[in-house]
């Protein structure tokens, strides 16, 4: 089946309808948990006195959105906005030196908010992954950079580690692990493709320029070295046509999003909500898909705000960082699920690509996931939740490898081809449905606990089966229908379909051509009917 199949107008727009009608329903019951629980006593903790204006509390339980947009904004304001105009400086005035005042500016903000001994614990690691990226050896450096990464993640070497770090206040933690953590992976960026380089090696300068760009430092995303490097020295700085009215959009958008999703938690307690298992036991059934669903679209809410903030002022810097992440209620295969975008191609550049080749042969598709979830394992520290959501992930992905196979192979092939393709279409999205929700529940486990997920599953699976089985899953086919609709649309954007060729001229007269000229053009096939 094409990604230009096409359905009946009128199914998208049911399908559409459907979707709606079931978004709105199943808000309403998490509003009316919301509003009939909020002076529960498990929920003092994390409910709390919100804006005077809506006169309701307010769920403060996502401690990472807080720190950015309420407890500590006016600290990464200020922070940010500095390197802006320093950059904006040393571009108007030595523009060859730019990337120079990227490094001067980002050493002494660190330097400022974590004091000299913990840029000494970052230099000393800098310094070892540049020496061993000399001898050029790739595997050398993997090993190192990730025997580095493991001693932020298990004691006593953390311990030993955290004593750099000078002060007591609340975000001490945060920004250690955040800029020890980003500072390995990007020093074994530098030191892979420092390997792959055939004459001569970066200088050392050039990875201090890379890790100390203070937008990216503690928080991410990761860009790759070989893009930093080519885009923090280009000396072409002119900018495309309209391209900073395209930034200011950007950024009024990212503010419109922190307010509504601020307007949204005085409301729905999406977040406090599930961290209570008594309350959870007692919910509808559509209340407890509803909170599945929300958490996680709410996470990719943070994360493409978090990722956008910065990626606006690194663009203000001319840079091209990584994308935020594709939103949750596009996805239906495992192959495109994930919330940072920036690790992602992390990941796909050094191990799963590099490893899995054209992801073809299932071995090397194995061999590759396993490397890669065994990084990522690293790199989130290794727990039971993390390794469980690892485990279900990885197998979700080679599933999909191997159950593509399978119906690549007789009879099935045959089955799809005598099929036309708005069939085939409709009977993937049904295949489609059950791999949307095992990519809810995977990833709920990691963002909320193990005992939420499997009480979402037996709700759904178990106790509720058939009728909030067959009625969840229609409302998910009805979803995915509407992604595939969006996608087919985007298709027809990217690469447009030929139009026929013309008809040789002949010497018959007008009104006797027409006739033949007509029968000459190919019938339309309705599954290449362009969008509106």
């Amino acid at each position: 089946m094409g990604i230009k199949a096409a359905l009946p107008k009128y199914e998208i727009y049911f399908y559409n309808t459907v979707l709606c009608l079931a978004m709105f329903w199943s808000a309403s019951w998490v509003f009316e948990v919301s509003s009939s629980n909020v002076n529960r006593k498990t929920f003092k903790t994390s409910v709390k006195p919100g804006w005077y204006y809506f006169g309701r509390k307010m769920d403060t339980a996502d401690f990472e959105w807080m720190m950015w947009f309420s407890t500590f904004r006016e600290h990464i304001l200020f922070a940010l906005t500095g390197h802006v105009l320093f950059a904006k400086i040393g571009s108007m005035l030595a523009q060859q030196y730019r990337s120079l005042v990227y490094l001067v500016y980002g050493l002494l903000a660190v330097w400022t908010s974590m004091g000299w001994t913990y840029v000494t614990l970052i230099l000393s690691h800098c310094i070892l992954l540049y020496s061993i990226s000399l001898v050029k050896i790739r595997w050398l450096c993997f090993v190192t950079g990730l025997c580095t990464l493991a001693t932020f993640k298990c004691e006593p070497f953390v311990s030993w580690q955290a004593g750099f770090v000078e002060g007591d206040f609340e975000l001490r933690h945060i920004l250690f692990y955040g800029g020890c953590g980003f500072t390995i992976m990007r020093c074994m960026s530098f030191a892979l493709e420092n390997c792959d380089r055939k004459d001569g090696n970066y200088n050392i300068l050039e990875l201090l320029k890379y890790n100390f760009y203070l937008p990216f430092f503690y928080f991410g995303p990761i860009m790759t070295f070989d893009k930093f490097y080519v885009q923090a020295n280009k000396s072409d700085l002119t900018r495309k046509e309209r391209e900073m009215w395209n930034i200011s959009v950007q950024g009024v958008i990212y503010l419109g999003v922190i307010l509504g999703v601020d307007v949204l938690f005085h409301f729905m307690y999406i977040l406090t909500i599930p961290n209570d298992m008594k309350l959870l036991k007692h919910l509808s059934d559509w209340a407890l898909v509803g909170l599945a669903y929300f958490n996680l679209v709410y996470d990719w809410v943070k994360a493409a705000v978090m990722f956008g903030v910065i990626n606006t002022v690194s663009r203000l810097d001319h840079l091209d960082p990584p994308k935020p992440p594709k939103c949750i209620t596009m996805l239906y295969v495992f192959s495109e699920t994930y919330f940072d975008r920036g690790i992602n191609e992390w990941l796909c550049k050094y191990v799963y690509d590099y490893l899995g080749g054209k992801h073809e042969n299932v071995v090397e598709e194995l061999v590759a996931t396993l490397c890669t979830f065994g990084v990522t394992i690293l790199w989130l520290g290794p727990c039971e939740v993390v390794l469980v959501w690892a485990f279900f992930n990885c197998f979700g992905l080679n599933f999909e490898l191997w159950t593509a196979k399978f119906f690549s192979m007789e009879p099935f092939s045959s089955f799809e081809m005598a099929m036309s393709e708005a069939t085939s279409r409709r009977i993937r999205g049904i295949f489609n449905a059950f791999n949307f929700w095992c990519i809810v529940l995977y990833n709920i486990l990691a963002l909320n606990s193990l005992d939420f997920a499997k009480l979402v599953a037996k709700r759904l699976l178990l106790k509720g089966f058939p009728i909030t089985t067959i009625i969840v899953m229609f409302v998910t086919y009805c979803l995915i229908q509407v992604i595939k609709e969006r996608e087919r649309r985007q298709a027809l954007i990217d690469d447009p379909d030929p139009l026929p060729p013309a008809p040789p001229p002949t010497a018959a007269s007008p009104a006797g051509a027409a006739a033949p000229a007509a029968a000459a053009q190919p019938v339309a096939d309705p599954s290449k009917e362009k969008a509106e």
